[in-house]
């Protein structure tokens, strides 16, 4: 590092240090690499034309180069690949044209081909940036892990990002500091791409021996991760975290909850609802904070939560935060309308308490009397005076201000402008809800790992990344001048003979291996070269195997535990042998490789010439010298096979989570949710048959659409015999035509994450006029997604789709009352959702109640003691969870709707349907 110290010493001095550097960054040595890049980086890191000549070098010793150097290394290839190569995400681009138009006519389709741009081919020095740094994600060093991980994430394709999700849940069993850095790049990451970190959603729980800063940004995380499918197990985990004695944690908690009841709205009710009860706390930071994040949800749909504000008016009493005092009161002042009760006998209280009040709160009482002045003027024009008075001598310059101002507003006079006469469109304006969003959301235009991202500022020093090339720079800059010092280095006649044979075998290997190596291209120049004069060798190379065999052995089982390119490109010297061995053993045990078979069958023809002229005596002293060469080698393949079960390229289909799909609940989720039941449950609660099996069928394909082909679909609401977890539908298939219609089957299966079908067998012929009813079956993952699918005949396919209402992703089941209140006891807070109905008395019979309920909901029907509350009890068809319905008949015309399941958003929809049911005649 003693350029850079000369350099701030003497900056003058640059332009000789650039020299330098010049010609230390074309040092072959390792233990070179990683100083003199960490040098280019400070002095000259513009100069990319430096780098030109020695990125292919850089790449390939970059697995032997120590960690820190590493880390230098990669950043600076991260940089230099953003300037030298296209952006691999075209490639994504272009995928999803094609898939676009699969369907499309040969003309339409030829026709946006002519117009399409030429399909993106990825350069072979770019793989070989990719593939070289891949082996540095099983690194010990975390800062290696972090930089290759940042790499992956800023130049590789998108569908190869996923590989780095594994090894960054792995640095969270480091410590604390470690994976405070790693969980803010993932946090930033997880808000693009939820899906590379879904399958390691429990790997984001909080641990109790977590310091706040992790516990806040594994939150963080876990909200970015929210959706439909596991949202209901994260409400579980939030309402523990609440629980918390760690008071910071637990306000942040409270704050992701209204953030994903923002994000998800089938749960803002159930959320809402949760955060209501947390109102009764006894901890005033938990109830302060729950009210700060009611008053954002409210600003969504004020309307609806009348009884809220006013529950919340009766906490001006006993809560003393400000913030949460100051949010009540602008809560009232919207609202003010709504509540006209409330709102004139709370600015009362307020003006009592105003002089001991915060600066904060003060404001918001002068804006509630303004508002109030304005739409109540008969009963709060003397309050509004007397505070305005008060606030007219505060202490507080802005308290003042605001007194005049909102004075010559509200209050008409000589000297009011026109301003006076807009004073309720000012105050009354309708404001937007505010945007719940990730504090990391802006934070992706810092590259990762840096200090800046983690500072979410631009720190001195910091590079930035330069946006991808339309059109790549010229290639060849990076390959003239190794080829030139290949041609330099391998051609001496001394050893030419000798090294020629080794090049040939290894270059063939890597070919076959990967033919988008730029390396191994030139490797295999000059292996086929090698290999024509390999025809005019002696019978010389025979008397050095008996030399270099054991020597073989030695190097062999040392250079295959390291990295298998870096042990073919050191082990070229040693190679003569190697090869030969080999050839010769597959001539005795017949092998199918096809490539060992033609190396072989060369080696024949050319033993063969040169044993004519051998003797008996020699010819036998080889047979020994085999055999035993056979066994050692033998030897050398088993442990080979050992150590290659570690190898990271078998290991990268297993470690890639965004090529597999998964379901959208994992089974150790699964077995969480199961798990949370009371093992009692099972012997008490039975699967039970249907009350009632509505006969509505659903068009599945129209005749017009179908060509004369109909199909209408229902649920018969009876187990499914193709699978426990799927829900089992009849399909009606009639030929409408005066022609037969054959081979109708299903194709095309476009499901989301985790959905699953088992189709009908595919019918032969169907006649005319004919008709069909065929069973199958699908598993919906407990949600209401749409399954779409291709309904295909001999000639023509059909796009449809299938979406189930709500009701028949249930299952009934018979257990007693007792039972059922124990189970509701479980199930409450979140995991209770609640309506009131408004209906005429005669709605309210049993008879009519029951019709209604089993009509939009397979649910079974729970023995009651009492007259005036009804219930029915279900499981869901997927996890198996209990659905408890309850319908509690009020004073009146009104009943209230309760419905508690840990499934809180399919609650949600279920109680949305049955409300306009219920209360209609």
């Amino acid at each position: 590092m003693w350029p850079v110290k000369i350099l701030s010493l003497d900056p003058e001095q640059k332009e000789m240090l650039i020299e330098v550097i010049e010609k230390l960054l074309k040092d072959k040595s390792t233990l070179v690499a990683g100083s003199v890049v960490m040098a280019f980086e400070e002095v000259c890191p513009d100069r990319i034309d430096l780098i030109h000549k020695n990125y292919r070098k850089l790449c390939n010793l970059l697995v032997d180069v120590e960690e820190w150097g590493q880390v230098v290394i990669i950043h600076m290839l991260t940089r230099y690949a953003r300037t030298q190569f296209v952006s691999p995400w075209k490639e994504d681009d272009g995928l999803e044209d094609n898939e676009k138009n699969f369907y499309e006519s040969d003309d339409e389709q030829k026709e946006k081909t002519d117009q399409r741009k030429k399909p993106y081919a990825m350069d072979p020095d770019h793989r070989l940036l990719i593939r070289n740094t891949k082996p540095l994600l099983q690194s010990r060093n975390a800062a290696v892990v972090m930089a290759v991980a940042q790499l992956y994430w800023h130049i590789s394709p998108k569908s190869e990002v996923g590989i780095i999700s594994k090894s960054l849940v792995r640095l969270l069993r480091s410590n604390r500091e470690v994976q405070y850095i790693v969980l803010q790049n993932i946090a930033t990451m997880s808000i693009q791409r939820k899906g590379m970190f879904e399958p390691y959603l429990k790997s984001f729980y909080v641990r109790s021996t977590d310091p706040t800063m992790i516990k806040i940004l594994k939150l963080e995380i876990l909200t970015n991760l929210a959706n439909e499918a596991n949202i209901s197990t994260l409400l579980r985990e939030f309402q523990t975290y609440v629980k918390s004695q760690d008071k910071q944690f637990a306000a942040a908690t409270i704050q992701t909850i209204g953030r994903c009841a923002t994000n998800i709205s089938e749960v803002t009710d159930t959320c809402l609802s949760g955060l209501v009860c947390l109102l009764s706390n006894r901890d005033e930071i938990v109830v302060a904070e729950s009210v700060v994040v009611i008053k954002k949800l409210l600003q969504m749909q004020p309307a609806q939560h009348g009884e809220i504000i006013k529950h919340m008016a009766k906490l001006l009493d006993s809560i003393t935060v400000p913030v949460a005092r100051a949010s009540i009161l602008w809560l009232i002042g919207e609202n003010c309308e709504r509540v006209p009760k409330i709102a004139p006998d709370v600015l009362r209280k307020m003006a009592k308490s105003f002089t001991n009040e915060d600066d904060l709160v003060k404001l918001q009482i002068l804006n509630l009397g303004a508002k109030l002045y304005l739409t109540n003027s008969k009963q709060t024009k003397l309050l509004t005076q007397y505070i305005l008075n008060l606030g007219k001598y505060d202490q507080n310059y802005d308290i003042r201000d605001r007194t005049r101002f909102i004075r010559q507003l509200i209050v008409p006079n000589e000297k009011s402008g026109a301003l006076s006469k807009y004073a309720k469109k000012i105050f009354l304006a309708q404001k937007p809800a505010p945007l719940l969003e990730s504090p990391f959301k802006d934070r992706d235009h810092f590259q990762l790992g840096t200090l800046s991202h983690t500072l979410n500022t631009k720190a001195i020093g910091y590079l930035e990344l330069s946006n991808w090339p339309e059109v790549a720079p010229d290639p060849s800059v990076r390959n003239v001048e190794v080829i030139e010092l290949q041609a330099k280095e391998w051609t001496p006649a001394g050893k030419a003979k000798k090294e020629n044979p080794a090049k040939k075998f290894y270059s063939d290997s890597e070919e076959e291996e990967d033919s988008s190596d730029s390396s191994s291209d030139s490797e295999s120049e000059s292996g086929s070269a090698s290999g024509e004069q390999d025809e005019e060798g002696d019978s010389s190379e025979d008397s050095s195997e008996d030399s270099s065999s054991e020597h073989r052995s030695d190097s062999e089982s040392v250079s295959e535990v390291g990295d298998k390119r870096r042990a073919k490109r050191n082990s070229k010297s040693k190679g003569k042998s190697d090869s030969e061995d080999e050839e010769k053993e597959n001539e005795k045990s017949k092998t199918s490789d096809s490539s060992s078979t033609d190396s072989s069958s060369a080696e024949e023809s050319s033993s063969d010439s040169e044993s004519e002229s051998e003797s008996e005596s020699e010819s036998e002293s080889k047979k020994v010298t085999m055999e035993k060469e056979e066994k050692k080698t033998k030897q050398d393949r088993n442990l080979t096979k050992d150590v290659s079960l570690l190898d990271l390229d078998d290991f990268n289909p297993v470690s890639t989570p965004v090529v597999l799909p998964t379901p959208a609940l994992s089974p150790s989720l699964i077995a969480d949710l199961e798990g949370l039941n009371l093992s009692t449950s099972s012997s008490v609660i039975s699967v039970n048959t249907p009350v009632f099996v509505p006969v509505k069928t659903h068009v599945l394909l129209h005749r017009m659409s179908g060509r004369g082909l109909a199909a209408h679909y229902f649920f018969p609401r009876q187990p499914c015999i193709f699978g426990d977890k799927m829900v089992s539908i009849q399909i009606t298939l009639n030929n409408t035509t005066d022609r037969k219609i054959e081979n109708i089957h299903i194709e095309g299966k476009k499901f989301p994450m985790g959905m699953q079908m088992h189709v009908f067998n595919p019918i032969e012929s169907l006649e005319p006029e004919g008709s069909i009813t065929v069973s199958m079956g699908i598993d919906f993952c407990d949600s209401t997604q749409t399954a779409s699918f291709q309904l295909c005949t001999k000639d023509d396919c059909f796009n449809v789709n299938i979406q189930p209402p709500v009701g028949e992703l249930l299952l009934p089941v018979a257990m007693s009352e007792k039972d059922f209140k124990k189970e509701q006891g479980m199930l409450t807070g979140m995991n209770e959702t609640s309506t009131v109905i408004i209906a005429a008395p005669q709605n309210f019979t049993p008879s009519v109640i029951l019709q209604k309920v089993v009509n939009v909901a397979n649910v079974g029907v729970v023995p009651s003691g009492q007259d005036n509350i009804y219930r029915f009890a279900a499981k869901t068809v997927h996890s198996g969870s209990l659905m408890l319905v309850t319908v509690e008949l009020k004073e009146g015309s009104t009943a209230q709707l309760i419905i508690n399941t840990e499934r809180t958003v399919i609650g949600s929809v279920l109680l949305r349907e049955l409300k306009p049911v219920l209360s209609q005649g």
